[in-house]
């Protein structure tokens, strides 16, 4: 079918080459008149009609027409084929080392489960040659126009058409430090539904399965995830053990092989959650790193407001405050996304402050829209903090270190 109408539009099926040598293929409204004037008044009567457009992922029983609708999802292009994927399989071991029964997992459910929610897979290391890119072009490989690589750019657009139907969304060389990136993410991980967009076109709701993957060469803030986030999962790679410029190729000539080795290998975890995955099962050094960066950023912030108080209220000796004014101070200060339970972690955790065990008095400081600070007498579960333990904190640099006594 080169041409096909969908609902009362007429479209062409093209083929688009890209600097890599691959070639994508997409649908392009194409008016009546130029076809006639390429094959003739009578052609329009043999192009095959659709009510509308579809979007149903399947692998292995793939099917183009569903009950007249077009599926705009696309056909996958590997047969599986006996043999044995040796190349294969020692490059995921590298990417996905003491992980690997894991790793296999989820490149099974990719394949047989494509509606399913999988956590967010992240590469990183600050090194080169560790294979990021070649697993990138490697899922490319296997499962064609139905995943994308984008920038960072292309990820924050409003303009979503080129990616919001796909199975898979990677982003190499990843860095989305701001806190809507990581909430954005976040929430298209879990999502069953997201609003298309195109340029010129109304929004239309879609059904969402997409499954991010992100590469980076920033192994500490490339993207912001608060400690108690579960839906990460993150792995440094090391440097590979030899250069092999032709790796990609070599596991390209493998794929059938592996098809059929992913549907003949049982599956060695079970869904246990809406993500498949136990959060324990995806706990990585590199994950403990990112989440102990932002917990960081996020101490850091906490005690400049606390000494921007002592600074302004400088007769104060000791401060009192409840979780949920650190929250309000943190808005007012234009650091939002921090939940109630990243911050209680660094006032008990961390800085080891406990709470009044009743609801008592005390004196609380908000910030004003003109930069004062006003004092009002409330009462509340508060935590108190002296003012010599506020300017230790704001001389510490390693906030791991931490340790203070509720006064």
């Amino acid at each position: 079918m080169e041409y096909v109408r969908i609902g009362t539009t007429y479209y062409k099926k093209v083929r688009k080459p890209l600097a890599s040598g691959d070639a994508v293929e997409f649908l392009v409204p194409w008016s009546t008149e130029c076809i006639k004037q390429d094959h003739g008044k009578h052609f329009l009567s043999t192009v095959t009609r659709f009510d509308g457009f579809c979007l149903v992922p399947s692998h292995l029983e793939y099917k183009r027409e569903i009950e007249n609708f077009y599926n705009r999802y696309h056909p996958f292009l590997h047969e599986p084929s006996p043999g044995y994927p040796k190349k294969i399989l020692v490059f995921l071991n590298h990417v996905f080392g003491e992980q690997l029964d894991i790793g296999l997992d989820y490149l099974k459910i990719l394949l047989m489960h494509p509606m399913q929610i999988l956590p967010i897979l992240c590469l990183v290391s600050t090194e080169r040659n560790t294979g990021k890119t070649t697993f990138l072009n490697f899922l490319k490989a296997i499962f064609g126009d139905n995943m994308t690589i984008n920038s960072n750019e292309d990820f924050r657009s409003n303009f979503n058409a080129e990616w919001a139907h796909k199975l898979i969304i990677g982003v190499d060389e990843t860095f989305l430090d701001r806190k809507e990136d990581s909430e954005r993410i976040k929430s298209l991980s879990t999502s069953k539904y997201y609003k298309m967009e195109a340029k010129g076109q109304d929004r239309q709701e879609i059904e969402f399965f997409g499954k991010f993957v992100l590469c980076s060469n920033n192994e500490d803030n490339f993207i912001m995830i608060d400690p108690g986030e579960i839906r990460y999962w993150i792995r440094r790679l090391p440097i590979l053990q030899q250069e092999n410029k032709n790796l990609l190729d070599e596991l390209k000539q493998e794929i059938p092989y592996f098809i059929n080795y992913l549907i003949q290998r049982p599956f060695t975890t079970h869904p246990v959650s809406r993500m498949w995955f136990r959060s324990e099962q995806l706990s990585t050094p590199a994950l403990k790193r990112v989440k102990r960066y932002n917990r960081n950023k996020l101490e850091v912030e906490m005690a400049q407001l606390l000494l921007s108080i002592i600074d302004i209220k400088e007769e104060v000796e000791e401060l009192q405050f409840t979780l949920s004014d650190i929250q309000d101070w943190l808005i007012k200060k234009g650091f939002r996304g921090y939940d109630s339970g990243a911050i209680r972690n660094v006032l008990q955790n961390t800085w080891n402050l406990k709470p009044e065990n009743n609801s008592i008095a005390y004196l609380q400081y908000r910030f004003g829209t003109d930069g004062n600070i006003y004092e009002f007498n409330i009462k509340g579960r508060f935590y108190s903090i002296n003012k010599k333990n506020v300017f230790d904190l704001n001389n510490l640099d390693d906030f791991d270190a931490v340790s203070i006594t509720s006064s």
